[in-house]
């Protein structure tokens, strides 16, 4: 079958999350139809994993102004901007109704497979940039499918591919077989099959960004709690301990991001969780008990733990682009242009540079990377800044490139946020957390949950 042409067909976007939705209203702005292709079976699937968590955003900051310009006419008003919505909140009364505006726009259940040029692979030059782009999905219930597009905004996000438990990048020797003792996600407490997985036990926690340390306070709180004695946290950290490991507690712009480095340091203080440091995962192995045993590139062999949780960031998934002529950063997968700028080792949440299309953009053209997925392994996002970019981007398929590079953006400072690249080096290390919850409330970063830092 031939393609259409080019400019009667939709863009595509991947992923009905904050981002996905929010390109979908600026293309609608632009008077461009968008096609959302999201995996899951409802709006923002993702967020609603987290749905227990609080955002230490507030309503104010995580609306897109495209968004509610389309929500207005149904009736949608913006929930009281000083609140601190949950994931769970965000998911019901924004996303979903967001999604609903959008009806048909939005099709749910479909996971993309593929992207490529039509009847190009990525090593054919001929006519390639002439060609529509293809995508492949398939169904729930295992159909596949292709649509056509005049662009491609891949918005799919991070959160389905966490990091692993080992130091290096891979899974630690054994870390799949103890799978059943292993979660990569902070637990909710609230629900009680979860509760009780955890309470009373030794839980040791990988990571020291933003979710470690709302894992660590989750903990704190339920060893204090009546059912939950004998809890404790073993939190294992990769390099040592520093004046800046907790964030920048009362000093960060965003109150509540602090109060979770606070809450993480009360945790260790009050003897909840212990804290060791200068390790990385090699093994995890199984004692005679079933109870597991984590063990260090130096040999070391910690005491015995009931559950692992592994919070070591996330990374994106590039498997389906793979015939696509993306430029990524080879350290952080990130656009080239846009790498130096959000680059953890040097860049917090708030020192981010203003960007948009023109960083986002790839040598195959028509093809944007946004949201938390164009950050790649970088933890530093807010969702304010995906708004931005897609507003960029929609502006530049539009082909308004005087409102596509009039990018501002004004973000609040933490100077906390650094990144894995530091992790040896506990005298000059930042913390790569600071995005923060306190213990009864676990509040994370705008745009996704706070893995490793994510602002």
């Amino acid at each position: 079958m031939n393609a259409p042409a080019t400019t009667e067909l939709p863009v595509v976007v991947i992923g009905a999350g904050p981002a996905g939705l929010a390109a979908a209203a600026h293309l609608l702005d632009q008077g461009i139809e968008p096609l959302v292709l999201e995996a899951g079976h409802s709006a923002g699937a993702a967020v609603r994993e987290w749905a227990h968590v609080r955002l230490f955003s507030t309503w104010a900051e995580v609306v897109d102004p495209a968004a509610e310009k389309l929500l207005a006419p149904a009736g949608w008003t913006r929930p009281d901007p000083a609140i601190h919505p949950s994931g769970g909140d965000w998911a019901e009364q924004y996303l979903q109704p967001l999604a609903d505006v959008l009806g048909d726009r939005v099709r749910l259940d479909a996971t993309v497979t593929g992207v490529s040029r039509t009847g190009r692979d990525r090593v054919v030059d001929a006519d390639r940039e002439q060609q529509p782009f293809v995508v492949h999905f398939s169904h729930a219930d295992g159909r596949e499918e292709r649509v056509f597009a005049r662009s491609v905004i891949d918005a799919s996000g991070t959160w389905a591919t966490p990091g692993p438990a080992g130091a290096g990048g891979l899974a630690a020797l054994g870390e799949k077989a103890a799978a059943d003792r292993i979660t990569y996600r902070v637990p909710d407490l609230k629900d009680q099959a979860v509760r009780a997985r955890y309470a009373g036990k030794r839980t040791a926690v990988i990571g020291s960004g933003a979710s470690a340390f709302t894992a660590l306070a989750s903990l704190a709180s339920l060893a204090k709690s009546d059912d939950g004695t004998g809890t404790k946290g073993v939190w294992i950290l990769r390099r040592g301990i520093s004046g800046s490991t907790f964030g920048g507690g009362e000093a960060d712009q965003l109150p509540a991001r602090g109060a979770l480095g606070l809450a993480a340091k009360a945790a260790v203080d009050e003897g909840h969780a212990d804290a060791v440091t200068g390790f990385r995962t090699e093994a995890i192995e199984r004692d005679a008990d079933g109870r597991l045993i984590l063990v260090g590139e130096d040999g070391r062999r910690l005491d015995t733990v009931d559950e692992v949780i592994v919070l070591t960031g996330l990374r994106p998934d590039l498997s389906f682009l793979g015939e696509l002529r993306l430029g990524l950063d080879e350290r952080l997968q990130a656009p080239v242009e846009l790498a130096p700028l959000i680059d953890p080792n040097q860049h917090s949440c708030g020192t981010v540079y203003p960007h948009g299309h023109r960083e986002l953009s790839h040598p195959e053209q028509g093809v944007y990377l946004v949201g938390m997925k164009s950050y790649g392994r970088a933890p530093t996002f807010l969702a304010m800044t995906g708004y931005e970019q897609v507003r960029s981007v929609a502006a530049a398929i539009a082909g308004d490139l005087e409102a596509a590079d009039r990018v501002e953006l004004t973000l609040p400072e933490t100077g906390v946020c650094g990144g894995a690249g530091l992790l040896d080096e506990p005298e000059t290390a930042q913390a790569d957390g600071g995005c923060c919850a306190t213990p009864s409330t676990p509040q994370i970063g705008v745009g996704a949950p706070a893995i490793s830092g994510a602002c």
